[in-house]
């Protein structure tokens, strides 16, 4: 294999219109996030970059449904996912966004460079066009009935319900998601990256001089060309986004699959005006190696798409790997953002405080790394418990705590070493080799597992010579295993620094170690110890590394998500048709128009927000559940319609008088259902 002088590790744009879950971190980050933190014990030259991903229609779509700019929609996101990330130790030299400057500038700039090359081709199509709306629509704004299922809620890109990849011409009955209109075709023109003509390069480049690519990688590669590559559109009809950096091409973006890949040469761009190095080098020589750290949805753009972007351009390196996961599922259920299916991290470190390494171990032990795999609370409590605690835990505490009651916390010194001793340490040599080649080959399952062993290799050596029988009859014996059993510990310290940081962190503060690099890790070598800590060396009082987790924490989890599975099926129900009512039922219903004088959040509670409400009768007070998607300064003064004859109910201590009336998507995004201009409070809906 090559020998490279520097890495240029990606890890993908997480999309800036949610927090992260544990899907992601398991697909990606945390797999990057090893192998970088490997890459720099090893002193490598490693850039290690992402950013949010903040263009696209997913972003507008949740911007037009809370009432607000896409701006405020990707703040506030890309604050919340960049702490989660440095929450979990996740460390990039450089965490962007694609609103950036640099960005714009970078993404427009590759456009221009290609399109002056005649890289693309301009093709005029026909697209939906909303009437009412006097605009283009984007395909996640048009719903109909799925061809392949009947789903009547479809994407124009994708039927959620049987997963089919569509074209928004393919639906039946198609509607706008802006006005419910039924949208016409008008005729529109867009750039196309032609695909066809990059197919036989990127075929041998792939299929043959890739062979070492992971098997999803490469066979989902090989699907794509057997079947053909099309041109592929780099531009669309949209008011959000990088706009097409030509005359004849006002009302249009970047297309978002275009413009995010380019993020990871942006980013470096920036670290490179921060830091003051040649941000060219990283990604225009041939000694550099470029990694793309995904999910499998997005291999078809890391390994085909963007390889194509950069070649067209002209000066780029391409990547020479992109180790892409598999998905995780959440309890043997596909994790669902719409559905609330999933482990939310900032949500997880409020009920698991400084618990951060103990999900990262159970993710990379249940890396989906060739095939999809499952994330249940048991597996994490049973992670927790029969491993952290019984075997890595159980060693280090034994030996650290019984250093300190034999030798007042100081490294004894050793005085003969037996056969077990220097066998248990040649152990230690075998399985840093091992560890090295499972991370080079982007096996992390293995590599922790073997990184366990490790701890194991101590764990059965501790019980094996059973020092706290043998000081009673030989003291000095002793000695010698309490400093074996000290220089197995330390060698962990260096060897789970990739995998649990937090972990490592505090094992070498108990240590009172300094930071070591990989090379450091060994047991004995030359005919002799590697003394990782000397004999006279003073270490600090210790506390346990772990603590169990206990049945009721579990449960807690699994109510949650029960409670998720409940409110589905009951949204659920709702969008089906209800049975019918007769005309005096409904006119028993008093829905008047009223306006929102005063809002204010409950405390402790995650969803209820108390208003004081003008109905033009009389001024009353209501809880209603929409804490979740609107800010009490951002709806006060706002008309609404209120059923007011509904029977007062007790709310949290607050008596309930009447109801606001909201309309829900199929995302469960709320708005209000509201006079399209002021009108007189007190006023009769009917």
């Amino acid at each position: 294999m090559k020998e490279f002088k520097r890495y240029m590790i990606t890890a993908a744009l997480p999309y800036a219109n949610g927090p992260i879950h544990i899907g992601h971190l398991a697909g990606v980050y945390i797999p990057a996030d090893i192998y970088v933190r490997y890459l720099r014990m090893r002193g490598t030259d490693v850039k290690f970059v992402c950013g949010s991903d903040e263009h696209g229609v997913p972003i507008t779509i949740k911007a037009r449904n809370e009432n607000v700019l896409p701006q405020v929609i990707v703040d506030r996101y890309h604050e919340i996912i960049k702490k989660s990330f440095t929450d979990f130790g996740i460390h990039f030299d450089k965490y962007s966004r694609t609103t950036s400057k640099v960005h714009f500038k970078m993404a427009s700039d590759i456009f221009t460079t290609i399109n002056d090359k005649n890289g693309f081709v301009e093709k005029e199509s026909e697209q939906y066009y909303d009437e009412n709306a006097n605009q283009y629509l984007a395909d996640r704004y048009i719903t109909g009935t799925c061809p392949h299922c009947g789903n009547e809620k479809a994407y124009g890109d994708q039927c959620e319900k049987c997963g089919t990849t569509l074209n928004a011409l393919d639906l039946i009955n198609p509607q706008s998601v802006l006005s419910g209109s039924k949208p016409v075709l008008r005729k529109t023109k867009h750039w196309y990256l032609p695909l066809e003509k990059h197919e036989k390069w990127l075929r041998d480049w792939i299929v043959g001089d890739h062979k070492e690519w992971k098997v999803n990688v490469a066979g989902q590669c090989k699907s794509w060309l057997d079947m053909g590559l099309q041109p592929r559109a780099v531009s669309r009809d949209l008011d959000w986004g990088i706009p097409v950096p030509l005359k004849d091409a006002d009302g249009k973006v970047l297309y978002v699959w275009f413009d995010a890949p380019i993020g990871y040469i942006s980013a470096t761009k920036e670290l490179a005006q921060e830091q003051g190095f040649d941000w060219e080098l990283y990604w225009k020589n041939d000694d550099t190696r470029l990694i793309h750290f995904i999910g499998k949805d997005n291999i078809v753009f890391h390994c085909i798409v963007f390889p194509a972007m950069l070649k067209a351009e002209g000066s780029y390196i391409l990547p020479d790997n992109v180790p892409a996961n598999e998905f995780l599922n959440l309890e043997g259920d596909k994790i669902s953002t719409s559905r609330n299916w999933a482990v939310w991290l900032h949500e997880y470190l409020l009920d698991f405080k400084d618990k951060q390494d103990v999900l990262r171990y159970t993710l990379t032990a249940n890396a989906p790394e060739t095939k999809d795999n499952d994330f249940t609370w048991k597996d994490f409590q049973d992670r927790n418990n029969n491993e952290l605690v019984a075997i890595l835990g159980n060693f280090v505490n034994r030996t650290l705590v019984l250093t300190q009651k034999y030798y007042e916390g100081v490294v004894p010194i050793p005085l003969d070493f037996k056969d077990y001793d220097i066998q248990s340490l040649k152990e230690i040599d075998a399985l840093k080799k091992s560890i090295e080649e499972s991370i080079s080959l982007f096996r992390f399952r293995e590599a922790l597992k073997l990184a366990m062993d490790m701890a194991r290799v101590g764990n059965k050596y501790l019980a094996d010579m059973e020092p706290w029988k043998l000081i009673k009859t030989d003291a000095e014996r002793v000695k010698t295993i309490m400093y074996v059993a000290l220089q197995i510990t330390a060698n962990l310290a260096i060897v789970f620094n990739p995998f649990l940081p937090f972990t490592a962190a505090r094992l070498r503060n108990f240590l009172n170690m300094d930071d070591q690099n990989w090379d450091a890790i060994g047991g004995f070598a030359n005919g002799k110890v590697n003394e990782l800590i000397k004999a006279g060396h003073k270490i600090n009082e210790p506390v346990l590394l772990f603590d169990k987790i206990e049945d009721d924490a579990i449960e807690l989890q699994k109510q949650k998500l029960a409670e998720s599975k409940k409110m589905n099926a009951a949204v659920s129900s709702v969008q089906l048709q209800r049975e019918n009512v007769s005309y005096d039922d409904f006119s028993k219903m008093d829905i008047r128009v009223g306006k929102i004088l005063e809002a204010e959040k409950l405390a402790k509670t995650k969803k209820l927000m108390k208003l004081t409400i003008d109905t033009g009768i009389d001024k009353r007070t209501v809880v209603s559940g929409i804490a979740e998607y609107f800010e009490p300064a951002q709806i006060i003064g706002k008309q609404v319609c209120i059923l007011i004859n509904l029977e007062p109910r007790e709310i949290k201590g607050i008596t309930s008088q009447g109801m606001i009336l909201m309309a829900e998507n199929a995302e469960g995004v709320l708005t209000f259902v509201q006079p399209d201009k002021e009108f007189m409070n007190g006023a009769v809906v009917k």
